[in-house]
């Protein structure tokens, strides 16, 4: 399967960049995951967890909302604030 990029900044810094499996992100009307080949999509985030799967391994990060864009199996992150 193919990976997506992910790219998560703040304002004060860039948090990650890299090939990832899967993102899962809260969204201000629930919880939803992008996966490779996921349609574009532009949404903003509210407060809860973001993950994502790097090599069969999870990671998370506590946010405070901002937004998300998919495109072209590129997903570009950007949160208020990470905890």
């Amino acid at each position: 399967m193919k990976e997506l990029r992910l790219d998560i900044v703040s304002p004060e810094k860039q948090l990650f960049q890299g090939e990832v499996e899967r993102v899962t992100l809260p969204g201000t009307r629930g919880s939803f995951s992008i996966l490779p080949h996921h349609a574009p999509i532009v949404s903003s985030l509210g407060a809860g967890t973001l993950s994502y799967v790097v090599k069969g391994e999870e990671q998370t990060l506590d946010i405070q909302g901002g937004f998300v864009e998919m495109s072209d199996n590129e997903v570009s992150v950007c949160v208020e604030t990470a905890i």
